[in-house]
């Protein structure tokens, strides 16, 4: 790639206007405000996007998009520079960031083993990085290394940053592979920890009752269903697990 052809790629701080809901029941309200992120082009012409904190200093998943999709729904910001970025994190969460991006990657991409060796690279300068916690034992789990994945649940259960709505995505996609890969126990334990966190979080109760009716426990899925009915009494997805119980005749007291 030339010089010229480098420097036409993207670069630099863009800004989504986002809605976030404040307050419950009656008084719950509807606010915009501006989301910042960190904007890259790879060569592959692939763009790399990863959320900005108060700081400044980038947090969360790294998404790819489309350059096409980036123009059309971010707006570029020139009051933020991503050297600016770059100056609010030391050379050693730099580091971290970079494995961690990296073993994301191969994660992405089916190579576990190669995920693992910079997933561990990044705890090896920060053992409570979360997304290097999660990617781990998410390569654990896809695995079926079982043992591995529950020291790395001991671990994260005891984060609370891991239940953090920044790690939301991470979050539920570490619940699910627990459940699905036959660690009923761990998953909740994992869910009873995040809702002492956020107990008014339906998708929470849901998951819970899926976990419980994969143990075999019926009854206490139903229970879970009925407080997530409770906090939103229009969530389609347990309404048909409720009706799917029944049909079975599962739950009933």
């Amino acid at each position: 790639m030339s010089p010229n052809e480098a420097s036409d790629r993207i670069s630099g701080v863009f800004s989504q206007k986002k809605t976030a809901k404040i307050g419950t029941g009656t008084t719950a309200r509807r606010t915009e405000f501006l989301a910042y992120f960190a904007v890259r082009e790879r060569e592959d012409g692939v763009i790399e996007v990863q959320s900005l904190g108060p700081d400044d200093v980038p947090f969360g998943p790294v998404t790819e998009i489309s350059r096409e999709e980036l123009l059309e729904n971010y707006l570029p910001d020139p009051q933020k520079t991503l050297a600016r970025v770059q100056a609010a994190l030391s050379p050693r969460d730099q580091e971290v960031q970079r494995a961690v991006a990296r073993g994301d990657k191969f994660r992405k991409r089916g190579e576990t083993f190669t995920a693992e060796y910079e997933y561990n690279k990044a705890l090896q300068l920060d053992m409570g990085n979360v997304r290097a916690n999660f990617g781990i034992g998410l390569c654990y789990i896809d695995r079926g290394e079982r043992e591995k994945a529950h020291e790395v649940f001991e671990r994260l259960v005891k984060l609370d940053a891991a239940f953090e709505d920044e790690h939301k995505h991470l979050f539920n996609e570490f619940g699910i592979s627990l459940r699905k890969s036959g660690m009923q126990d761990e998953a909740l334990e994992y869910y009873e920890r995040a809702l002492a966190l956020s107990p008014d979080d339906e998708n929470l109760r849901y998951n819970m009752a899926r976990a419980a009716l994969d143990k075999g426990d019926a009854r206490a899925a139903a229970q879970h269903l009925a407080a997530c009915l409770k906090l939103n009494p229009a969530h389609a997805e347990a309404l048909q697990f409720v009706d799917y119980l029944k049909r079975k005749k599962l739950g009933g007291s």
